[in-house]
């Protein structure tokens, strides 16, 4: 009677390894269309979904900003009201020529402030002048669309700037005449990412906003409405 007894509980112990192994395998090796293999403790089968969250400033732009400069710049369609089209951020390190490390700090720092990969750029021409020759590398740009480019606007109106010794609004008067706003930050420790204590020196950067804007006026009544503090 006892062997009777263990007979089928070995056999059901036997059923459940056999039909958890392959379950448990799948699991492990599947993967999304992203590449992205799926989370175990989700289940099989799961997805690991990409980021969805909306910016704040382009989740305003579309529920205030559009419809107010429709009103107050008298556009008839909405297919006139600008739109930010990219940011590029910049910086030029005269000193790489004869230091590369610095040129490396630079796009580490780039890529800290702006939440995306910089690169490093080259000398279009030479310039005998400034002992620069076609093709050296003397910079770093990244230019920022999308999210990462609302997401960077917002650091900047609202926590960067702010943060200037002594500020008191910027040019109003910087655009090049074709909707485009240029900046000049001299120091890139105003942004939190930078920690003062562990830069190799203090730099500056540019930052060009594009704009789909015709005109600078249209423009500069544009990013107002973003919050960025012109000089009255």
């Amino acid at each position: 009677m006892a062997e009777d007894k263990k007979k089928p509980a070995k056999k059901a112990a036997n059923t459940t390894k056999g039909a958890s192994a392959p379950k448990a395998a799948k699991a492990g090796g599947k993967k999304d269309a992203g590449g992205v293999a799926a989370v175990k403790t989700i289940g099989a089968g799961a997805k690991v979904e990409p980021y969805a969250g909306v910016p704040r400033l382009k989740k305003q732009y579309k529920e205030e900003i559009a419809p107010a400069l429709k009103k107050d710049l008298n556009y008839k369609s909405a297919m006139q009201i600008p739109r930010l089209e990219k940011i590029v951020v910049s910086m030029g390190i005269g000193e790489a020529l004869t230091n590369k490390k610095l040129l490396d700090v630079a796009v580490s720092e780039l890529s800290l402030i702006t939440g995306q990969k910089a690169v490093k750029t080259k000398a279009k021409k030479s310039i005998a002048n400034f002992k620069v020759r076609q093709g050296q590398e003397i910079g770093a740009v990244v230019t920022l669309r999308g999210k990462v480019m609302y997401e960077f606007l917002d650091r900047l109106v609202n926590v960067a700037l702010p943060r200037v010794k002594d500020f008191r609004g910027i040019n109003g008067n910087a655009f090049d005449g074709h909707g485009n706003y240029a900046l000049g930050i001299t120091e890139q420790i105003i942004f939190p990412e930078i920690d003062f204590d562990k830069i190799e020196r203090v730099a500056g950067l540019n930052i060009v906003i594009v704009t789909t804007a015709g005109t600078d006026r249209e423009a500069k009544a544009f990013l107002e409405k973003f919050g960025m503090p012109f000089r009255k």
